[in-house]
């Protein structure tokens, strides 16, 4: 079984930062990506970035260059740091484990604004 714990959401002003954190425990692979998907409200869930056990990042068109994916191996942790966020960018941010199968943190909330 695999765990994804999201941290780090909150209530931020326009042209704030924040940085989640995702914690991966339990049975992972050695392999695999790592990625985060948000979901605003209204809307279908949609990709953020994602991070391969390469260490190559794919990131949403809109999403660069304020956002930056990054992870630390030694501690199954991936990183969302969000920059100049505006109220487009208040959704509830997802983790995602794949490996075969997708795996799903809770979700924590971002919220942008004034």
């Amino acid at each position: 079984q695999v765990q994804l714990v999201e941290s780090g959401g909150g209530s931020v002003q326009p042209g704030g930062s924040l940085r989640l954190s995702c914690a991966v425990s339990g049975s992972i692979y050695s392999f695999g990506a790592m990625g985060w998907y948000r979901q605003g409200p209204g809307k279908q869930r949609e990709l953020v970035a994602i991070i391969d056990d390469g260490g190559v990042t794919t990131y949403a068109d809109w999403a660069k260059p304020r956002f930056t994916i990054s992870k630390d191996n030694a501690k199954n942790t991936v990183y969302l740091q969000m920059n100049s966020l505006g109220p487009e960018d208040t959704a509830v941010y997802y983790c995602n484990y794949r490996a075969f199968v997708d795996y799903w943190g809770q979700g924590t909330q971002v919220t942008v604004s004034s």
